[in-house]
């Protein structure tokens, strides 16, 4: 579901093309499929950026709809049906869903305090609110987040605030917001994760993300705005406020089907017949295994709910990240600007799925796998098999037996790429059909048909026969990933109408027809220009159309921005060559801490409050999960290892400033097993850091999933990451006694 507020660009596209590979792949087995998507169009980044376009919300929706959509037609993207949100049917259903949660007691009612504009007379959401950052001093941060040093922010904790609109100090005021009750729905929402994670296979990130938020403790979610643009709440005292969008955008699937089809229901109200895929990015997983569900099991009707999570990591650029703020990378109108064919992008993009860790585009790299796995690979099988066939055997090679041997070879192949299909395991997929195109180029030079055919004649066609048996196949494996190829390659074949039930048949004759060249080698020249092209910001890159017309002076000034990038690319090139040790010293501060006291959470059954002397002149509280494990008299007194920048968090009421480290037995099933890792003969206030390293002197908050994303572990009882322990400044280690080798959290 793509947000509509800006042009999408290759890492939003990601998903759009992953699903489309799915519902291809499942068409061609004969699967009943549904294929939706739209545009995300509620919420205030909506409302925010008409306001700045000086244009109504509905118009800045109706003007990006039209642009994603022709983008997602110009790659080729075979919806069933592209809807968008902003629609009255949308209206229906989710207010539907509110009602029959609120019913069900699952939504609450919480006072708050909320910025508020005395001239715009209306409490400001979030992003209606910029001010300078309290952590870098950026004078134009967000209310809800700084681009400069990518803090998430609260707009109260903003410096000089200002409204958006207006440019007037806001004040506090108290407001009144509802809340979806997700500690109330946990006991449901968790059986039915346990259940589903694993039947659906989900993706490692996804019950990684989800599992964290579990443990860490739901919490009461706000899903009402102060705001013109949305769905209106259907609840008396809330007249002037609208549903957060991502309470309404994910219930999109359901109301963009029911603009589709009358026969909806059908599809998400028959859960027996029916299996729910989900192509999204790892940022949005939280919405899509728990705040969606947890509002359709609130709802207590039995709707289809997810079945496989397919979320990938991020795509990078270049060094860097995409942006669509910033308009760094490239875009889906600078792709149809390329010249370069739209099947040629999706094999890139395929071919590189940032399936199970983070991709980074270059240019270059792009390059090489074109010309070395599209063009020497693929497109050289079929070219030189058929034009051969083609020249010698006037394109018939006539009835006859095939290799066993290699039909053995493919057929095993086939049946692997097959079941990743059926997973959703796209670049590994891919991956293989590209093994098996290589299997049948060494074949054809091994075995010199062109000497074969004067000396063995009928052994030189038994394996061309079965050679032009394994390009059909390869014409309907790759058709889910590149539609126009695989109808050229069919073409050549004079083969049509095929499945995916064809594959490894060679019962049937196939006779080639013309053939000609699938793909242009992309030269060093023209990447050199494309990288140079798209490098920059889209802003800077309009900046420099227009300096063009003073030569001097736009050379002048390419050659500082171009010194200026290198060395920007030369720091994100560090960046992202930094080991994950030495990432963890950079952005996490770990320090022994004693606990002074220890009482139970009074709203929280497994929940600990635990006062720590962290060495520094303030105590630390934090709140931790540990109860089932650890009695009081247990902890009282023992020093433990903190986190000690973790992103401060609120646990039903409590403020937690930290999490302290378990580990757990890797052989036991998941939060079943907690041993605290106690460093009592290290003195309260000692920092570990990855041996032979530092933390630097300043540090920011570390946000909970960038933590995780730097595992630690215990290996023969001592604390490690990335293979450094974690160690004193005078070298001493902590230790676990019970599980000697297990995942640390």
């Amino acid at each position: 579901m793509p947000y509509v507020n800006n042009i999408p660009h290759l890492g939003n596209l990601t998903q759009v093309l992953s699903a489309d590979v799915f519902a291809r792949f499942c068409r061609l087995r004969g699967y009943q499929t549904m294929y939706i998507c739209g545009t995300d169009e509620y919420g205030t980044a909506t409302e925010t950026r008409a306001a700045k376009e000086g244009v109504t919300p509905r118009e800045l929706c109706d003007h990006y709809h039209a642009i994603h959509r022709d983008i997602y037609k110009w790659f080729n993207i075979q919806f069933d049906y592209f809807g968008r949100t902003s629609t009255p049917k949308q209206t229906e259903i989710v207010q539907d869903i509110f009602k029959r949660c609120d019913q069900n007691g699952y939504i609450t009612e919480k006072e708050t305090e909320q910025l508020y504009c005395p001239k715009c007379d209306r409490f400001l959401a979030d992003r209606f609110v910029e001010g300078t950052c309290p952590h870098c001093g950026s004078p134009d941060a967000r209310g809800d987040q700084c681009d400069s040093c990518q803090t998430l922010l609260d707009p109260t904790e903003l410096i000089n605030p200002r409204c958006m609109v207006c440019g007037t100090t806001p004040v506090i005021r108290k407001t009144k917001h509802l809340y979806l009750d997700l500690p109330k729905i946990l006991p449901l929402l968790e059986k039915w994760i346990d259940e589903t994670s694993e039947t659906g296979f989900w993706a490692k990130n996804a019950v990684q993300v989800t599992k964290s938020w579990l443990r860490d403790g739901l919490k009461e979610r706000c899903i009402t705005r102060d705001l013109k643009w949305g769905i209106p709440v259907p609840k008396p005292g809330y007249e002037n406020k609208v549903f957060y969008v991502w309470f309404d955008a994910p219930i999109g699937y359901v109301s963009i089907s029911a603009n589709y089809t009358d026969e909806w229901k059908k599809w998400w109200l028959e859960p027996e017949s029916t299996d729910l895929f989900q192509f999204i990015g790892k940022d949005n997983i939280p919405f899509h295994t728990v705040v969606f569900p947890a509002t359709q099991l609130a709802t207590g009707q039995k709707w289809t709910m997810l079945h496989h999570m397919s979320s990938t990591e991020y795509l990078n650029y270049e060094g860097g990240k995409f942006s669509k703020s910033r308009g760094i990378g490239v875009f889906g109108n600078d792709v149809q600007e390329t010249g370069i064919p739209a099947d040629v992008w999706r094999f890139y993009m395929y071919y590189n799925r940032p399936e199970n860790s983070d991709f980074t585009f270059t240019w270059k790299d792009m390059q090489e796998k074109v010309n070395g796995e599209l063009i020497g690979n693929l497109s050289n099988l079929v070219n030189r098999t058929l034009t051969f066939v083609k020249r010698f055997y006037d394109g018939d090679l006539g009835p006859g037996p095939v290799d066993e041997d290699l039909v053995s070879q493919i057929r095993a192949k086939e049946e692997e790429i097959t079941a990743m299909l059926e997973r959703a395991d796209e670049r590994d997929a891919l991956r293989a059909v590209f093994e098996l195109s290589n299997i049948g180029n060494r074949v054809f030079q091994n075995s010199e048909p062109w000497k074969l055919r004067n000396s063995e004649p009928e052994k030189a066609k038994m394996i061309l026969r079965t050679l032009v048996g394994l390009i059909r196949d390869l014409g309907i494996m790759i058709q889910p990933y590149m539609p126009v190829t695989s109808q050229s390659i069919l073409g050549f074949l004079g083969q049509k109408d095929v499945s995916w039930s064809d594959l490894c048949d060679f019962s049937k004759e196939i006779k080639v027809g013309e053939v000609s060249l699938l793909f242009t080698k992309l030269e060093d020249s023209r990447i050199e220009e494309l990288r140079i092209r798209y490098s920059g910001s889209q802003a800077e890159r309009e900046e420099r159309k227009m300096e063009d017309k003073n030569t001097d002076k736009a050379a002048e000034k390419a050659a500082k921005k171009e010194a200026a990038r290198a060395a920007l690319l030369a720091a994100q090139e560090a960046e992202a060559n930094k080991s994950v040790a030495q990432k963890f010293a950079d952005k996490v501060k770990l320090t022994v801490s004693k606990i002074t006291k220890v009482e139970h959470h009074p709203n929280g059954d497994i929940l600990y409050i635990l006062n720590l002397d962290t060495g520094e002149a303030e105590p630390r509280t934090i709140v931790s999960s540990i109860v089932p494990y650890y009695k009081e008299e247990e902890l009282l007194g023992h020093n433990i290892v903190l986190v000690n920048n973790l992103k401060p968090a609120n646990f039903r009421g409590v403020k937690s400033n930290g999490m302290l480290l378990a580990v757990q037995d890797p052989d036991a099933p998941e939060h079943s097993t907690c041993e605290v890792i106690f460093a009592d003969d290290i003195p309260a206030g000692t920092n570990l850091v990855p041996e032979g390293l530092s933390n630097p002197s300043e540090m920011n908050y570390v946000k909970p999933d960038h933590f995780f994303d730097l595992p630690l572990y215990t290996e023969n009882g001592v604390l490690m990451v990335d293979g450094h322990k974690l160690v004193t400044s005078e070298g001493n280690t902590v230790s676990s006694k019970k599980y000697l080798n297990g995942p640390v959290g």
